[in-house]
């Protein structure tokens, strides 16, 4: 149940010394298969971070044989400096490994502004030792190897017909991608062109990591790399390869979601009956992103009041007075006036589904978020110390 379920794939994950746990903290996952093909989705932020810019690159021409993680540091704003590091760091995997430099994504997670020579030094380091560790049993050790505040690894499978595709992320703050989430590395054994590769990740991350919007920050550093290994034979048509991939990012989204920083609650946000996919989607969003509906979750207190004051502020085609809002299966409001008594709702379980009728379309979208809690705050207060 990781990315080396699939076969023609091989992982390791070492401790370097970035982490001053001594946990486990540079991965490496190879694809020692008879096809190299390759997609990717990276972060749209406009700040991204050197392994980003190196990577954008590496995938432009669909081939990507190895791909090497480490936690403890983004790479990100250290300068030329820290450009020289991931691409030192490429060269190194590539010699080992005994493939090509322009073959090798690079991923970091961690503090920005982290990049000096002990971090390269550790990092070099890292990655040869873990060239050497190599083995199809490496998935726990890799997805264990890429976690920062994450409290535990995140691994899933989902089977074809005679193939798989497996893969692990990253990810418990800073969950509010465009085009992806963290760190997250996909690999399949089906026989498969970059072209089709690509046009089922984008298909997949468009309805699971880019709706996850745990807490509205958008980190440098979002990767969703998927690597083909052709190791199974089997070539699946595009709606499986499609299905399949959509599948696995929805599992490993949720997985996410639930270890997100802090979060008391797990928080499903369906908004129904837009005019659009896009409108839906920029509800459901506002919601996620409404600190004043997060806390009040945080505080098990149904206040549909500020769902309605939040997707007001949207430019999506609706009625305010002609939306029902429900909690876990209660409608609290009909039509822009109150429904049913607040105190039905039992708001002490940690999943919790915010229903939204904006009886103004037919197209309906569904977003993840978490709750706004003290515990998040001081995480992230203290999280540079």
């Amino acid at each position: 149940m990781s990315v080396t379920a699939a076969a023609g794939f091989e992982a390791a994950g070492v401790a370097a010394g970035l982490k001053s746990t001594g946990a486990k903290d540079v991965a490496l996952v190879v694809n020692r298969g008879r096809s190299h093909a390759a997609a990717a989705v990276f972060t749209s932020n406009r700040a991204k971070a050197n392994p980003v810019l190196w990577s954008q690159q590496v995938v432009a021409d669909g081939v990507v044989q190895a791909v090497v993680l480490n936690s403890g540091g983004a790479n990100c704003f250290t300068g030329a400096f820290g450009f020289q590091t991931t691409h030192q760091t490429a060269e190194l995997v590539a010699e080992k490994v005994g493939i090509g430099a322009g073959d090798v994504v690079v991923c970091s997670t961690g503090l920005i502004g982290v990049g000096d020579q002990s971090f390269r030094d550790k990092v070099l380091s890292g990655a040869a030792e873990s060239a050497t560790v190599l083995s199809s049993d490496g998935g726990l050790d890799a997805a264990s190897a890429i976690m920062t505040t994450d409290t535990h690894p995140k691994q899933a499978v989902v089977e074809g017909s005679g193939w798989k595709v497996g893969g692990m992320a990253k990810g418990a703050g800073m969950l509010a991608p465009g085009l992806a989430t963290m760190l997250v590395v996909l690999t399949t054994d089906a026989d498969a062109t970059p072209a089709q590769l690509d046009a089922a990740l984008r298909a997949a991350t468009h309805v699971t990591f880019d709706r996850l919007d745990s807490d509205g920050c958008m980190s440098t550093n979002d990767t969703v790399l998927l690597m083909a290994s052709g190791e199974s034979g089997v070539s699946p048509s595009a709606d499986e390869l499609e299905a399949a991939v959509t599948a696995l990012c929805a599992d490993l989204a949720r997985q996410l979601q639930e270890d997100a920083e802090g979060a008391s609650h797990d928080i499903t946000i369906e908004v129904v009956n837009a005019m659009s996919e896009d409108e839906a989607v920029e509800v459901g969003r506002s919601l996620a992103r409404s600190n004043l509906l997060m806390a009040a979750v945080f505080g098990n207190d149904p206040n549909w009041g500020r769902v309605l004051a939040a997707i007001g502020t949207t430019s999506a085609e609706f009625d305010p007075y002609d939306v029902d809002v429900s909690f876990n299966g209660v409608r609290l409001c009909a039509k822009g006036a109150p429904d049913r008594p607040v105190d039905e709702v039992d708001m002490t379980p940690r999943a919790l589904h915010i229903l939204l009728d904006l009886h103004a379309g037919p197209a309906t979208a569904t977003v993840l978020t978490n709750d706004l809690t003290h515990d998040y705050v001081h995480e992230n207060s203290a999280y540079s110390s």
